[in-house]
């Protein structure tokens, strides 16, 4: 057996950066790879964040039908407190479960919304997942000892450490940070490496994937270093040595892409894909700040006595159950990440909350409203849109989204923080995310030196599943794009339809030998994962 697909995903990839770095030299590997297939924008979906985007990438459907909304979602319904998102959240067939039932062997590696991993015929090793857990979270049960045991591979450095995640958006402390932090990244890349290169050379998949998610935080926390265009020019050696280790980054990303193609071997097809794009951001809007001002949400005594040294609250999510003066809250934003605004809703006509009989009129008020919002700088609307879920969440489970997600102007996250402005400029330019994302594909019937302009982050699930002479399931919601290939590649390999699993079957998230089931041991760590990170005491 050899790698019949390979799937590449690289978190955050944006051509913006990737065209100059190909023209100055930096990803020669990547060059010659679009030079000899296809590539074109992918249009994610929104909100353009990491978990709801990859999921949508692995499922073919939007987040009203897969469930994955931001990072983190409510306990329940009528909770105000929230938990990480996980696999059992996703609603809808994935990739590597349709890999898997239709007899052929799936690696997947480092992507979100895989723990508790599903049980495939292959191998899972997820990514967000905290060192403490990697033993538990890999599939089969003994990979983790088989990779713990390889010579090149410090497994330590791969777990989500969330200290490190939110220095990539709120910053650093010192200038002497950005070097450790840039080279850990660039190392923990060569680890994921040698994990595809123990998986490829041992036990051939016929779909292999493997995600790299150092590009978002690279372009989070660097952005100014990377493309210094969008900002202040460098002037110091400091800065000019961290423009170094940013590029430096970029060209051993280009080896390793390289690596991965190449043990794949030349009958292989490879598709290179990003969640998302990138852009700089200059701005942050205050958003809970802006509700308390206008009588929509209350600050509880506690959120006054403790410093906020923090701009956006990342670390900080879970805090809104003791920061928020529940009596008096009508409105209010849980997470920066989902840029998303929570209506409390009374239900039973007692205590506090919008009356069920006037939601729709206040949301309704609330969106007018806070499109108004205006920049002290130049006077214009920080807010590009803001979407109900209906607008944007279509689908049997749209309704786990926010009532409202907010599109910034400079596609920058919110701040769920106390705060006297409503709209502060940032110390430094840094990285946001943006809606257009990269594509790429190469192989046997793809057509070179292609440009096909811009695809849509859904089609990526069928023309995968095509590449594997596998049915397209009809729920799909993007399609196989039928420029990208050869002339006459469709008409002998023309693309079949599958209906949707009835409801009488499982899905493959709660097929997959009791991946939906987390074990005693399972619940103990993810308690354990959560005391460590401050969200339960």
């Amino acid at each position: 057996m050899s790698i019949k697909t390979l799937l590449v995903g690289w978190d955050g990839a944006t051509f913006t950066i990737l065209n100059d770095l190909m023209d100055q030299g930096v990803m020669p590997f990547l060059k010659s790879f679009l030079d000899r297939g296809t590539r074109a924008n992918l249009r994610t979906i929104v909100p353009a964040l990491t978990p709801p985007a990859w999921t949508s990438l692995m499922t073919g459907r939007t987040p009203g039908y897969h469930g994955v909304f931001d990072f983190f979602r409510f306990e329940g319904e009528h909770s105000k407190h929230i938990r990480f998102f996980t696999s059992s959240d996703i609603q809808t067939d994935t990739i590597w479960g349709i890999t898997s039932k239709s007899g052929k062997k799936v690696a997947a590696m480092n992507f979100p919304s895989m723990y508790p991993a599903p049980h495939v015929d292959g191998y899972i090793v997820p990514g967000w997942v905290p060192w403490r857990q990697m033993r538990l979270a890999c599939w089969p049960k003994d990979l983790f000892e088989r990779l713990k045991a390889l010579p090149d591979v410090t497994l330590r450095e791969l777990g989500m450490d969330i200290k490190l995640e939110e220095k990539s958006t709120e910053g650093v402390g010192t200038r002497e940070e950005y070097g450790p932090w840039i080279e850990f990244h660039t190392r923990r890349e060569r680890n994921w490496l040698e994990i595809y290169k123990y998986v490829a050379q041992t036990d051939p998949c016929d779909l292999t994937a493997i995600m790299f998610d150092g590009v978002d935080k690279m372009q989070h926390l660097c952005w100014r270093f990377i493309r210094p265009q969008d900002a202040e020019p460098l002037k110091e050696d400091w800065e000019f040595q961290v423009r170094d280790l940013c590029l430096n980054y970029y060209r051993q990303l280009d080896w390793i892409f390289e690596q991965l193609v190449t043990l794949a071997g030349p009958e292989a097809t490879v598709f290179l894909a990003s969640d998302h794009g990138f852009g700089p951001t200059y701005e942050v809007f205050h958003v809970n700040a802006w509700l308390a001002k206008k009588g929509y949400l209350a600050w509880s005594d506690a959120a006054h006595q403790e410093p906020q040294t923090a701009l956006l609250g990342v670390g900080q999510v879970a805090r809104h159950t003791w920061m928020l003066d529940w009596n008096q809250t009508r409105a209010f934003a849980t997470t920066p990440t989902s840029n998303g605004i929570n209506i409390a809703i009374n239900k039973n006509g007692v205590g506090s909350g919008v009356p069920e009989s006037e939601y729709q009129a206040f949301r309704d008020r609330l969106v007018e409203e806070i499109r108004e919002v205006r920049s002290p700088e130049d006077g214009e609307r920080v807010v590009l849109n803001a979407y109900t879920r209906e607008q944007i969440f279509p689908g049997p489970v749209g309704s786990l989204g926010p009532d409202i997600t907010l599109e910034m102007r400079d596609g920058g996250l919110i701040s769920i923080l106390p705060r006297e402005e409503i709209v502060s400029r940032r110390p430094m330019v840094s990285g946001a995310h943006r809606p257009v994302g990269i594509f790429g594909a190469s192989g046997p019937g793809i057509r070179k030196g292609f440009d096909a302009g811009e695809l849509s982050i859904l089609d990526v699930a069928p023309t995968i599943l095509y590449s594997l002479g596998l049915p397209i399931y009809k729920s799909f919601e993007g399609r196989v794009p039928e420029e990208i290939f050869e002339k006459g590649i469709m008409e002998n390999k023309p693309i079949t339809k599958a209906a949707d699993p009835g409801e009488e079957q499982q899905t493959d998230q709660a097929a997959e030998t009791e991946t939906s089931e987390m074990s005693e041991e399972d619940e103990r760590v993810v308690m354990e994962r959560l005391r460590e990170l401050g969200y339960i005491e």
